[in-house]
């Protein structure tokens, strides 16, 4: 098993920056393939949306397109830690980002993922 903890959320004006980070409890933890999501507010029964993802060697990324070219997903194994880096900040980002982590699954599906953090706010204002 594997505990995800993100931190770094916070209020910015929009084309700010932040840069969230997800570490990663449990002895294999650098061996899990890792996703960000996010929900924004007065959704709570959307489901999550995809935002970026990376496997967990951290050769292969993929990205959501309304974040393309905004966002940088990276991890340090070493540190057992995910990053992503979020330039050039608009309103629309607004909400709650999670952290999620597989063995096995990857990619954009929320429901792939086993392993869950608390999630960090992120707020633009415009």
């Amino acid at each position: 098993q594997v505990q995800l903890v993100e931190s770094g959320g916070g209020l910015v004006q929009a084309g700010g920056s932040l840069r969230l980070s997800c570490a990663a409890s449990g002895r294999t933890a650098s061996s899990y393939n890792m996703g960000w999501f996010r929900q924004a507010p007065g959704n709570p029964g959307k489901e999550r949306e995809f935002v970026a993802a990376i496997s967990w060697g951290g050769g292969s990324t993929t990205y959501a397109d309304s974040v393309k070219g905004r966002f940088t997903i990276s991890r340090d194994n070493a540190k057992n830690t995910v990053y992503l880096q979020m330039n050039s900040l608009k309103p629309e980002d607004t909400a709650v980002y999670y952290c999620a982590a597989d063995r096995y699954s990857r990619g954009s599906a929320y429901y792939n993922y086993n392993y869950w953090g608390q999630g960090t706010q992120v707020t633009v204002s415009s």
